[in-house]
C-alpha cells in the first residue's frame, strides 16, 4: 500500500497564499517527496489589489486584475478549494469550513490576509463602503451609476483615511467625476501618508489639490447617517451632508484567527519567529496581514503587498526545506519602493534611486505590476491587451 503524499494546507489566496503556492510547485520535488498542495479561500478569484482603484475608471476590466483560481493555477498540480474556514483544530491537525467537509494537513499555511472593521463608528457597517475587494468595487461601481444618472448638481463623497488607499481612491473618483464630484477626505493625523516618503506625499499633495479634494485632518469621525457624515475637529462636531462615505481606515484579522491556540499580538496577529513559523507550531506558518513578523535582523515588517509576495518566497522554501531536511531560511525583506496612482494617467513611484511622478511613474508603475502578476501566461494576456486596448480604441 503505497503511502499518502504530505498534504501542505494554504488558507487564503491573496498574495501571501498564491505566491507560496505557486513557489512550492516551482520547487524541485523528487517523486517521493511531492507533497498535495491545496489552496483554499472562500471566493473563485485571486485579486491584485493594487490595481483595484483602476476598476473605478474603467481603465482595467476585472478579469485582469482578477482572474479566477482555476485558470491561474491550471497545470500547475496545485489544486483549489472554494471554502469558508469556520476553525482549525490544531491538535488533530483539521481543518473546519463553514459548509464543506473537513480537510487534515501535514504543514499549514495561514495567509488569510485582513478584513476592514466598520464597527468602530455608528452607522458605518450600514452607510459606508470599504474598498478591499472586487465586490466592494461592484458595489461602489453601481452606487456611483446611480448618482451619476440622478439629477442633484454635485456629488458629495467622505473618504475616511488619508493613507495609501484614500489618497488613490480620491484621485480616482476625481477624475471620474470631473467637475460635478465634491470630494473630501478625512484623516485623523496631521498629514496624508504619514508613512510614505516625502517625494510621495509632496506629489499627492499636489495631485489632490489640483483635483479640488478637500482635506480634514486632525479629524475624526463621530457617527455616519444614510446622508450625512458627523466629523470631530478641535472638539467641535460639525456635520455635513453627503452621498456616500468610503471606510479606508484599518485592518482585522478573520474571526477564525482570533481562537487559534497560538501566540498572537494585540492585534490578533500571529506571531512567527524569522522562518515565518509560529512560535508555538513549527507546521504551522503566517504571512502577511495576519503574521507579526520580525525579519532576520530582528526588524519588525510591515504587512504590504510587497512584503507578502517576498515572504511567499520564503514560505515556499521552508516548506520545501522542512520535508526535504535541508536548512529552513530566515525572512530577510528587500524594500523594492513605493508606488502610488493620483488619478488617470499619474503616479508617484520612488525606489532603488529613482523618483518619478506624473505619467512616466503611471506607465513605470503599470509596468512593475504587470512583471508581479502570478503566472507568465497571465502576464501576457493582460500585456497584450494593454497593447491592443489603445490601438483599437484608436481605430473606433
Amino acid at each position: 500500500m503505497s503511502q499518502q503524499p504530505t498534504r501542505i494546507c494554504i488558507l487564503g489566496g491573496g498574495f501571501g497564499g498564491l505566491y507560496t503556492a505557486l513557489r512550492l510547485s516551482q520547487l524541485p520535488w523528487s517523486s517521493t517527496e511531492k507533497p498535495e498542495i491545496v489552496l483554499i479561500d472562500q471566493k473563485d478569484r485571486f485579486l491584485f489589489t493594487p490595481l483595484l482603484y483602476e476598476l473605478v475608471t474603467g481603465e482595467l476590466q476585472t478579469w485582469e486584475i482578477a482572474p479566477p483560481f482555476e485558470e491561474v493555477l491550471a497545470n500547475t498540480g496545485v489544486r483549489f478549494f472554494q471554502a469558508a474556514v469556520a476553525a482549525i483544530d490544531i491538535e488533530a491537525k483539521r481543518v473546519h469550513f463553514c459548509d464543506h467537509p473537513d480537510l487534515t494537513y501535514d504543514r499549514l499555511v495561514l495567509a488569510m490576509g485582513g478584513e476592514t472593521p466598520l464597527d468602530q463608528v455608528p452607522g458605518a457597517q450600514s452607510y459606508a463602503i470599504p474598498f478591499r475587494t472586487i465586490a466592494d468595487a461592484y458595489r461602489l461601481e453601481e452606487q456611483l451609476r446611480i448618482l451619476e444618472e440622478s439629477d442633484r448638481e454635485k456629488i458629495r463623497i467622505a473618504i475616511v483615511g488619508a493613507g495609501y488607499s484614500g489618497v488613490e481612491l480620491a484621485c480616482k473618483l476625481a477624475d471620474r467625476l470631473k467637475n460635478r464630484g465634491r470630494i473630501r477626505l478625512v484623516e485623523l493625523s496631521n498629514q496624508i501618508l504619514k508613512n510614505s516618503p516625502e517625494f510621495n506625499r509632496q506629489a499627492a499633495s499636489q495631485a489632490l489639490s489640483d483635483r479640488g479634494v478637500w482635506l480634514d485632518l486632525e479629524t475624526a469621525v463621530e457617527a455616519i447617517s444614510v446622508e450625512s457624515i458627523s466629523l470631530l475637529y478641535k472638539a467641535k462636531v460639525d456635520t455635513i451632508p453627503v452621498d456616500l462615505v468610503l471606510w479606508t481606515v484599518g485592518t482585522q484579522v478573520a474571526e477564525a484567527m482570533r481562537s487559534l491556540p497560538l501566540k498572537q499580538n494585540p492585534r490578533h496577529q500571529i506571531v512567527v519567529n524569522p522562518t515565518l513559523q509560529s512560535l508555538d507550531d513549527p507546521n504551522i506558518f503566517a504571512l502577511g496581514d495576519l503574521a507579526d513578523c520580525k525579519d532576520a535582523d530582528g526588524k519588525q515588517v510591515a504587512t504590504t503587498a510587497q512584503v507578502a509576495m517576498q515572504q511567499a518566497d520564503y514560505v515556499g522554501w521552508n516548506l520545501w526545506a522542512s520535508l526535504t531536511d535541508r536548512p529552513l531560511l530566515p525572512f530577510r525583506y528587500e524594500h523594492l519602493g513605493e508606488m502610488m496612482a493620483l488619478g488617470i494617467d499619474n503616479a508617484t513611484l520612488t525606489g532603488m534611486g529613482v523618483k518619478l511622478d506624473g505619467s512616466l511613474a503611471y506607465v513605470a508603475r503599470r509596468l512593475a505590476y504587470l512583471y508581479r502578476m502570478p503566472t507568465l501566461e497571465h502576464q501576457l494576456k493582460v500585456g497584450l491587451n494593454w497593447i491592443a486596448r489603445p490601438l483599437m480604441d484608436a481605430l473606433n
